[in-house]
């Protein structure tokens, strides 16, 4: 099985790569079509949500550096 990768895109999605799957908050899959990377929208402006189409360029701004999150508590 391959390692799940997630990409935190600056001024874009979330790209994700590897052996995954997602499901809506039923548990019911969304039908990936065989892919094996997909986009998934960080900005709230594309037309296929949960999926990016493209519709952040020049309306979302964020620039992605990792950092460590803070101890749980």
């Amino acid at each position: 099985m391959a390692k799940t990768k997630i990409t935190v895109n600056t001024n874009g999605s979330l790209k994700i790569e590897g052996d995954f799957e997602i499901t809506d908050k039923t548990g019911a899959n969304y039908d990936l079509g065989g892919r094996e990377i997909v986009g998934l929208c960080r900005c709230g402006f594309s037309k296929n949500k949960p999926f990016c189409d493209g519709s952040h360029n020049g309306n979302f701004n964020h620039e992605a550096n990792a950092f460590a999150l803070p101890p749980k508590k």
